[in-house]
């Protein structure tokens, strides 16, 4: 039921905002006056290192202001992708303040990547891999879409609505997403990379990254190979840009906004994922209303459109 619910938001939501609808553009910068609460765990992950919002802040922002080569990288692959690189420079500046600490030179991140290209491990929960888990028959509905996105996002929806927190044929299922479930096989709420890119993510975004960029195109069934490309700076840094431009897209095409002027909202779906249930969410709760209900910043995009003439002058 809940994913039949959401197909018809999502499907209703296009209808509505057909061409014959006016585009509207989200206005900048911040819908709250103050910074909306940041989560503990958050706030507990930044104590525990001795350290605080604020260095963390500086810190990436001193390693974005001194690495050129990478400043370079961020500006082609957003011209790539066709959005503006204060986007790219949100995401990072978002993660590396809230999630992790920026490393020092990005020639550590090669490093890492490195490390885990040689690993032996696979997508799976209680031995179950990810695509013996696809191939059940509650998933027969995904199969005949080619793309990696919709692809995905029916199995993410699929496991939302069938099987989180349930259990199917004597077997439980955690009430956690999909992601941390099948996809992070080292520890709960990994992600790596530059852009903290998660595994699922990249696999969603996979034919866009190689039809733009032309990096090979993943597969569930090599976890190594998705790791290396999510660790790895260079094509990293196409999976941010990807997921930004999704995000956009999706608004615009179910919602009928333009957020592509707002970095702060751009870098909050970045942070919260689920730019297409989001934006359908946001279309609903549009549709019939006397007044306009716009989308709204979360802490990590605030701090973004916060610093946003700060994070400009990097570019």
């Amino acid at each position: 039921m809940r994913r039949l619910l959401t197909s018809l938001l999502i499907a209703v939501a296009l209808v509505n905002s057909a061409p014959a609808f006016a585009m509207q553009t989200v206005p900048a910068g911040n819908r709250h006056a103050e910074q909306p609460d940041i989560p503990g765990a958050s706030v507990r992950r930044t104590k525990g290192t001795k350290s605080s919002f604020d260095l963390k802040y500086e810190k990436v922002h001193e390693l974005l202001a001194t690495d050129r080569e990478l400043m370079g990288k961020i500006r082609k692959v957003s011209s790539a992708y066709g959005i503006n690189p204060i986007h790219v420079v949100g995401a990072i500046v978002g993660e590396h303040t809230y999630n992790v600490d920026a490393y020092d030179r990005l020639q550590a991140y090669y490093v890492k990547a490195a490390s885990y290209a040689g690993e032996s491990f696979r997508f799976a929960y209680d031995g179950e891999s990810v695509d013996e888990f696809v191939a059940r028959p509650q998933f027969a509905e995904c199969n005949g879409k080619s793309d990696s996105y919709t692809l995905w996002s029916c199995r993410e929806d699929v496991w939302e609505s069938d099987f989180r927190g349930k259990s199917v044929g004597g077997k439980s299922f955690p009430n956690n997403r999909f992601s941390a479930v099948f996809f992070q096989p080292f520890y709960a709420g990994q992600t790596f990379g530059l852009g903290q890119v998660n595994p699922l993510t990249a696999l969603m975004l996979s034919d866009l990254v190689s039809r733009v960029s032309g990096y090979p195109k993943l597969n569930e069934k090599n976890a190594g190979a998705v790791y290396k490309a999510i660790m790895d700076p260079d094509i990293s840094l196409a999976f941010v840009a990807a997921s930004i431009r999704r995000s956009i897209d999706d608004y615009k095409e179910i919602a009928g906004m333009d957020i592509s002027g707002n970095p702060g909202l751009t870098a909050t779906l970045y942070n919260v994922g689920n730019s297409r249930q989001r934006a359908a969410a946001l279309a609903a709760k549009n549709r019939g209303a006397g007044t306009t209900a716009w989308p709204e910043e979360n802490y990590y995009g605030w701090l973004i459109n916060d610093k946003l003439d700060e994070l400009k002058g990097l570019l």
